[in-house]
């Protein structure tokens, strides 16, 4: 259990190297052992080590023949349109001040859902009935941004501002995402996507008025 624990803080904070270490010495006590060959997967996967991710991943689906893990991440190394999915992720979780920002997504999608995400998995950001909705790679429903930055970003990407989105922490009761601005308008080019909270308060509150 201790090993286990390691190796998903590990994960978390987009240490690879030695995430593969210690799956692969999990691996040595229980060869079977399915969340183990995934974390090893994407792991590998998020070093560009596709190779050994698809030998990991047909392992699993040997063990279990419906993974949804394994399935999915499978579908997207033979998806020539899925090569962010093997960007190095030691540095993806880098902030610039407002470019980038930490959010808990609220009213998030069931356990079951929620069980299949991994740190550094890509997300898309949506527009619906003027909330952002975060989905995954099979468009499933996994949270909303709260209103606050809602109200402001809605507004952003409607006039041309593009984001990516990526899970940083997820557990069955939370599901923190890290959301970068990957493309700035002309008409908002000194306009920050995001600000300090009294600061965003504070706009919210003049244009209310």
């Amino acid at each position: 259990m201790q090993l286990k624990s390691q190796a998903i803080q590990t994960a978390l904070v987009g240490d690879w190297g030695t995430a593969i270490t210690l799956n692969q010495q999990i691996l040595e006590l229980d060869p079977s052992d399915i969340d183990t060959l995934n974390r090893l997967g994407f792991a590998y996967l998020s070093l560009g080590n596709t190779k050994d991710a698809k030998n990991i991943y047909e392992r699993v689906l040997a063990l279990d023949m419906k993974n949804p893990i394994a399935i999915r991440n499978l579908k997207r190394l033979h998806d020539p349109k899925s090569k962010k999915m093997s960007i190095s992720l030691n540095n993806l979780f880098i902030e610039e001040p407002g470019k980038t920002k930490v959010i808990d997504l609220l009213n998030i999608a069931d356990k079951k859902v929620l069980s299949y995400l991994r740190c550094g998995e890509m997300l898309s950001v949506v527009i619906k009935r003027n909330k952002i909705f975060a989905l995954d790679g099979e468009n499933q429903y996994i949270g909303m941004l709260p209103d606050d930055i809602c109200q402001r970003l809605v507004k952003f990407i409607k006039g041309g501002n593009q984001y990516e989105a990526y899970v940083k922490t997820s557990d069955s009761n939370r599901v923190c995402i890290f959301i970068r601005e990957s493309k700035r308008a002309k008409k908002f080019i000194n306009q920050p996507s995001f600000v300090s909270t009294d600061k965003m308060k504070l706009t919210i509150e003049k244009s209310s008025k």
